[in-house]
């Protein structure tokens, strides 16, 4: 009988170990990126065989997914803060997104077609790798690159840092301002010490730009992640309100507004439903900390606690009586949509402003002084803003003619100079004024709509 029982607990044991192990490999896959930018037609194909639909800003991506463009640009956003862009016709697949028992992050991505930029922050220990055509990239420093693949060849070029690319025909090491082409129908490539520019350089350069100018430095100090840092330190300011402490808000929002007017909610297969904010600050503040109201200053966001994983609820605290908390469909699979709130509209090269719009449809980095520009909506409810628009990129030629390959009369290095048009900002618009605004003396409400005045809060 003890015999017996021995075998029974062992076995017993052994059972909760394969559970335990597959329970631990299960949770090294709950890794999730940010989809942090969309212009025009882009879609989202979220696990395997899964229909491809609609994408939406600020959307979390998991292991599996897959995203395409048509005549739209995207932008993923990793925990680091490093950056993979694509632009029209191009597809890219998220193949492993995991974390291994060191903590070390593992990304593997597969562009398939089109054009993809890819800006490694070159994170210690974290393993970064991009395949394309029979070509592969693992990136161990930091590096900025171009992935070119056409119907009948591909290109990679370095514009930062030294990658090796692996192929077929061995080890290829490409240096900053080569491009290493490759035959797809061969074995064959070529190493080129310049680079030719493409139409899309320069609105990767001015993303770049934009977030080396408000990267903010010292995420650490209320984000365990850098990723969407960047659009909390151009959309709103931190200050300390009394009694609660340090709390940041978003520019362009009043007293009536709150923070899930716009947004959906999204159905992701295992994990249910899960709130994605419409805003494009609104990643960071919908994973960690919680939403407080504040009398007299309005909704605001605190740091702290847990990060949360898609699934995950915001957590929110001291809401007034006529605020309704924002609640996950009872049942079925498909996204709903939240659009409680008014949105900034572009018309032309004028941007009208709409107090409210918490930056909903305010281009990122286009506006210089977002703290005067979201006191002047305070007080007039609408303000025109001229911007200056961003160069829209003609489709690409064919992919012979887009290739860096070392051909006469190729320029040397990069061709052009990086775009720059966002450096007519003064310096001291760089940096967004962290002074406490003065109490809002207008009532909370809970509608959408703008007040027609009141004193500025910022």
């Amino acid at each position: 009988m003890f015999r017996s029982n021995s075998r029974s607990n062992v076995l017993l044991l052994s059972l909760f170990a394969v559970i335990a192990s597959l329970s631990a490999m299960a949770d090294s896959h709950v890794r999730i990126v940010r989809l942090s930018y969309i212009e025009g037609g882009v879609q989202i194909s979220r696990g395997a065989g899964g229909a491809y639909e609609k994408a939406i800003v600020n959307l979390p991506i998991t292991e599996g997914a897959k995203l395409k463009t048509s005549d739209g640009r995207a932008e993923v956003e990793f925990e680091d803060g490093s950056t993979l862009r694509i632009v029209a016709d191009s597809t890219v697949e998220f193949s492993q997104l995991s974390l291994r028992d060191s903590g070390a992050k593992v990304s593997d991505l597969k562009v398939t077609s089109g054009t993809a930029y890819v800006n490694f922050t070159g994170t210690k220990n974290d393993e970064f790798s991009v395949s394309f055509a029979n070509q592969k990239i693992a990136l161990t420093r930091a590096a900025h690159l171009r992935i070119l693949i056409g119907d009948e060849d591909s290109s990679v070029a370095v514009f930062k840092g030294l990658v090796q690319v692996d192929s077929p025909s061995g080890a290829i090491e490409v240096k900053k301002n080569q491009t290493a082409s490759f035959d797809t129908n061969s074995d064959q490539h070529q190493l080129a010490k310049n680079i030719e520019e493409t139409a899309y350089d320069s609105w990767d350069d001015q993303q770049n730009e934009y977030h080396s100018r408000y990267a903010a430095k010292s995420y650490n100090n209320y984000s365990p992640y850098a990723y969407g840092t960047t659009d909390l330190s151009y959309y709103g300011n931190f200050f300390n309100a009394p009694g609660y402490g340090r709390v940041w808000q978003p520019y362009l929002a009043g007293m009536g507004w709150d923070p899930f007017m716009d947004g959906a909610w999204t159905f992701n297969p295992g994990f249910g439903f899960g709130w994605v904010s419409s805003y494009p600050w609104g990643w960071t503040p919908y994973h960690y900390g919680t939403w407080l109201f504040l009398p007299g200053y309005g909704w605001a966001w605190q740091p702290g606690g847990a990060w949360n994983t898609f699934y995950s609820q915001p957590i929110v605290r001291n809401a007034p009586k006529s605020f309704t908390p924002p609640r996950p469909p009872a049942g079925g699979t498909s996204t709903v949509v939240i659009n409680r709130g008014p949105a900034s509209t572009l018309m032309g090269n004028k941007l009208v402003v709409r107090n409210n719009s918490a930056g909903l449809g305010v281009p990122r980095g286009q506006l210089g002084n977002m703290a005067k520009l979201s006191q002047r909506t305070q007080q007039h409810g609408v303000v025109t803003q001229r911007v200056r628009m961003q160069p829209t990129a003609m489709p690409p030629a064919s992919s012979a003619a887009r290739m860096g390959g070392g051909r006469a009369g190729a320029p040397a290095g990069r061709a052009g100079t990086p775009s720059r048009a966002s450096q007519s900002t003064s310096r001291s618009q760089q940096t967004m004024p962290r002074s406490q605004p003065a109490p809002r003396m207008s009532a909370p409400s809970g509608s959408g709509s703008h007040p027609s005045g009141g004193p500025p809060h910022r």
